[in-house]
């Protein structure tokens, strides 16, 4: 017989070593000698010499998978299909799979056991070679294209290595259009681990989960399943409300005798009556429309027999409004610049409707620059008196306590400050006698800044956030102008600056927040040299802007949020008459618009008055 080719029959690398013992190995001390010491080299237990190869495994596998591919020894042909068939060894299969060890044991009978050709069914050709190409070589790729076909396979024939990579690669890529197809595939398989990473991003991210047409296909019992899951993190209970009906509506016939058992888990008393109204206004089938109307009249007649009336928001929604830092200037104090800078953090409870004392940041700060991210709130930059902060801090909403990050490259204040894809991004500001102009990106992972670019022009007092991709600079002043009505967006992947329309007033040191589709641009100082009552909002899908009803109040630096729904104005400053002089003073009015009626209501004002503050919402 010629020899093989690819076969190594040296000794373990360069290791050369002998073993002396004054009588037989027996096969316990065999085994010893053989799992013995990791290093390669040779020691003792008990008095008995050990040696361990650490290549031997390795060669091994790389000396079986050529007699593989020489069809050399094979004892078994696996088949499937009409024509592909792979060559093996009945004892390298047994050894990695717990299918074919059952499948080959002689004393459990099976007909496979004796046969030379195994056929086997419901798995592709190529998935099988990989699989077989894994079992002697211990490597495979996986890719999108046979990831799911890999696991199903691997999960078949229990080879729980190549599940367990397969789940790893499909956490790595869940996104908001394949998390529910992710979530229904682990769970059909068993993936106990990839279902709780898979549930969990939906919980996080429903809002744009329940936007994808993944959403639509779902069977009704793990619609009912998600919708009913205190960890739905969303911004207002109608997101939910509205999944509900787009999924609905999507095959409305056979679906609308889930109406009533679907909305049983919808939080229907947190929808706003006015978006339920509008629902049944643009609902088409007959049968669904009465179904909504007898839930709206069982809410309003506080009936409560087809919707729970008492009921809380879920424990992870969005529901705490945090007013962090700034200033306080009001006709009866003695006002110094740093007498009245806030280290103090206030969050208002939407449902409750009432404000609570948080703990303090490490160092008071006017306009700093304020994100969430990852359930954490961050504040950056700042002034306090006359220095400027590149430092910042980061508060744990669930521990509350605040830990330092790594400073900024360059220190800023009134400077714009966003999320965007898990990073942080800081532009423009004010940067001590100057302008700024740059972009630094925080890393969370590694609390750490790096430099990515420049705007079109240096800025400071402007608006900023980022909106599907994108980030979005409204406003503000310049070396030209100190009130400015451009709007420009920013690509981070390609670097690419457009301009928007215009805003319909110049404005700086206003507030700005994303609701429904929408960037609102609220008060802030104009051209005139006047504080603004008015506030405008701009289409992101028109490219657009439109005046909506002005505030109660004038307000210019005020902390603004988005929540439930609602556009909240916290605080601000307003002009002010003190000796013929006129001053700006601090004032701690709250309100929120309703986009729906296009009206402000009036909520509880703040504990202190308080301006050039930064808002979140958690």
């Amino acid at each position: 017989m010629p020899p093989l080719n690819n076969y190594n029959g040296n000794n373990c690398g360069d290791i050369i070593c002998s073993l002396s013992t004054q009588s037989p190995l027996s096969p316990t001390d065999v085994s010893q000698a053989v799992g013995g010491a990791a290093g390669g080299t040779a020691g003792s237990s008990g008095g008995k010499p050990r040696f361990s190869c650490p290549h031997y495994a390795q060669k091994m596998l790389l000396n079986l998978n050529a007699l593989r591919l020489d069809s050399r020894f094979c004892d078994v042909e696996i088949k499937v299909g009409d024509a592909t068939s792979v060559h093996a060894h009945r004892a390298v299969l047994s050894a990695s799979s717990a299918y074919f060890e059952a499948m080959f044991r002689p004393e459990l009978g099976l007909s496979e056991g004796k046969q030379k050709t195994v056929t086997l069914h419901s798995i592709r050709a190529d998935i099988l070679e990989l699989l077989v190409e894994f079992i002697y070589t211990g490597q495979m790729e996986i890719e999108q294209s046979n990831v799911q076909e890999l696991l199903a396979a691997a999960d078949m024939l229990q080879v729980p290595e190549v599940v367990d990579g397969c789940c790893e690669y499909l956490c790595r890529e869940l996104h908001s259009s394949n998390a529910l197809g992710i979530l229904r595939f682990a769970e059909a398989h068993n993936c106990r681990q990839l279902a709780e990473v898979a549930a969990n991003f939906v919980h996080s991210n429903f809002p744009k989960v329940a936007l994808e047409d993944e959403l639509l296909d779902i069977p009704h019992t793990l619609l009912v399943k998600v919708i009913a899951s205190e960890a739905l993190r969303v911004d207002s209970e109608y997101q939910v409300f509205n999944a509900a009906l787009r999924w609905i509506r999507h095959d409305v016939v056979p679906r609308r005798q889930y109406v009533f058992e679907i909305l049983s888990h919808v939080r229907i008393a947190l929808v706003p009556v006015g978006l339920i109204d509008q629902a049944i206004a643009e609902c088409r089938d007959v049968s669904l429309k009465i179904a909504l109307r007898s839930v709206r009249k069982d809410l309003t007649s506080r009936r409560g027999q087809l919707v729970p009336l008492r009921v809380c928001p879920r424990v992870c929604a969005k529901k705490s409004i945090y007013v962090i830092g700034g200033s306080r200037r009001e006709r009866s104090t003695g006002w110094t610049p740093t007498d009245w800078i806030f280290e103090s953090v206030i969050k208002y409870d939407i449902f409750r409707h009432e404000w609570i004392e948080s703990a303090p940041m490490e160092i008071g700060r006017i306009l700093p620059g304020v994100a969430a991210l990852g359930g954490k709130i961050y504040v950056i930059g700042g002034e306090r008196g006359s220095q400027i902060l590149a430092n910042g801090e980061v508060y744990d909403t669930q521990n509350n306590n605040w830990e330092p990050m790594a400073p900024m490259n360059v220190p800023r204040c009134e400077f714009g400050l966003c999320t965007l894809g898990g990073t942080l991004y800081a532009m423009g500001g004010w940067i001590g006698e100057d302008i700024g102009g740059s972009i630094e990106c925080y890393d969370p992972m590694k609390n750490a800044w790096r430099m990515v670019g420049d705007l079109p022009e240096p800025k400071f007092s402007m608006g900023v956030v980022s909106f599907e991709g994108l980030i979005y600079i409204v406003g503000g002043c310049n070396t030209h102008s100190r009130y400015l009505t451009d709007l420009i967006s920013y690509n981070p992947v390609t670097h690419e600056w457009t301009k928007l329309a215009r805003m319909q007033t110049a404005r700086c040191q206003m507030g700005v927040a994303i609701l429904d589709r929408h960037l609102y641009v609220v008060g802030g100082n104009s051209s005139q040299q006047e504080v603004l009552r008015t506030v405008e909002r701009y289409s992101f899908d028109e490219d657009k802007w439109s005046m909506v009803s002005p505030m109660t109040v004038r307000r210019s630096s005020p902390a603004v949020a988005a929540a439930d729904g609602l556009l909240y104005v916290a605080g601000g400053d307003q002009p002010c008459e003190i000796n013929f002089y006129r001053a700006q003073i601090t004032i701690a009015s709250f309100e929120c618009y309703n986009p729906i009626t296009d009206q402000w209501k009036v909520c509880p004002d703040l504990p202190t008055s308080r301006s050039e503050a930064g808002a979140v919402v958690v």
